[in-house]
């Protein structure tokens, strides 16, 4: 009677096991599908951005696209889920949105006023070279290996190659403002993240972001409104909202969602490949669709850049969060 029980209990067990490898990989078979999401939708928002801005200040539609975006994540957490910021969460919450999406965000989507989106977001892909030298140089937590230089020269090289063949538009008109917005805009990212990872709460992460973004439409638009850069909304043509709607559903809810779904469950220097990706997809699109010069400088500088990156990520492995 007790070997039965045992061979029942052995079956049992079996059983159980098999089940829970079975969703331990359909799990991460989900995952890995929010990372190839995350590593498409996040580079055609490049563009999405650049038809916007035709109709509408950079800011005012930054701060239009998260004043939606986090509006709808602050509805599901407040109607049903009964979610609130504490109190010692708001300072958190404000300081974070400002650094990462009035001023990043918003810069991002202001230096493509200026120059192609593609460019814009190959300027964006050095973010993590930041992040590392902003670590050394703040916190001194790190030591540099003969990769990550490398990786760092490569990266910033790849710029300078990238951006070759627009060396009379920097001289001569307003381009060099686009390469500065975009430049801040990587470098408050990554300073923000460096804070975020040492400051941070234990805080729900879509809650956290939905409320970011909440807040940081409102000051982007409020700050819009007073500078009289703002266009009435009746006034927008349907290329306007078309983006509007895109940048928000896809870039807002469904990308983001995507990629802290698979921060969850994937390392995340996997999850980080979508830096590698972004650029290209948003350099490709900007030629086919956009009519953006893809010149052999443009390509072999995207490649450049995103060698260097890799070789810094790959020398330093740790959480990273990359913008959009």
């Amino acid at each position: 009677m007790s070997i039965r029980v045992l061979r029942v209990l052995r079956v049992m067990i079996q059983r159980r096991e098999s089940s829970r490898r079975k969703r331990k990989k359909s799990k991460r078979a989900k995952a890995m599908i929010a990372v190839g999401l995350v590593c498409i939708l996040w580079g055609t928002t490049w563009m999405a951005s650049k038809v916007g801005v035709k109709h509408m200040p950079a800011l005012q539609l930054s701060g239009l696209r998260h004043l939606i975006g986090g509006g709808m994540y602050v509805l599901y957490f407040g109607l049903f889920r009964k979610m609130w910021p504490q109190r010692d969460q708001v300072w958190q919450i404000i300081w974070m949105s400002i650094i990462m999406f009035v001023l990043s965000n918003g810069l991002s989507v202001l230096s493509i006023v200026y120059m192609p989106s593609g460019l814009g977001a190959v300027v964006g892909a050095i973010t993590p070279i930041w992040v590392v030298l902003f670590s050394y140089l703040l916190f001194r937590n790190i030591k540099f290996k003969k990769q990550t230089i490398i990786g760092i020269l490569l990266g910033f090289l790849g710029v300078v190659i990238t951006f070759y063949d627009f060396v009379e538009n920097i001289l001569n008109s307003d381009f060099s403002w686009g390469i500065f917005y975009g430049v801040i805009a990587s470098m408050t990212w990554a300073l923000a993240t460096l804070l975020t990872v040492k400051h941070a709460k234990k805080m729900d992460p879509y809650f956290s972001l939905g409320w970011q973004m909440f807040v940081s439409g409102l000051i982007l638009n409020i700050y819009s409104y007073a500078s009289g850069s703002f266009v009435s909304y009746a006034q927008l043509p349907a290329d306007a909202w078309l983006s509007i709607f895109y940048l928000v559903l896809i870039g807002s809810v469904i990308a983001f969602g995507a990629y802290i779904y698979a921060l969850k469950r994937l390392p995340a220097t996997l999850v980080s490949i979508h830096s590698y990706v972004n650029p290209i997809v948003a350099v490709l699109l900007g030629d086919w669709l956009m009519h953006e010069p893809l010149t052999p400088f443009v390509v072999m500088g995207t490649l450049v850049t995103l060698l260097g990156v890799y070789l810094v990520n790959r020398s330093f492995k740790r959480r990273i969060t990359f913008r959009n």
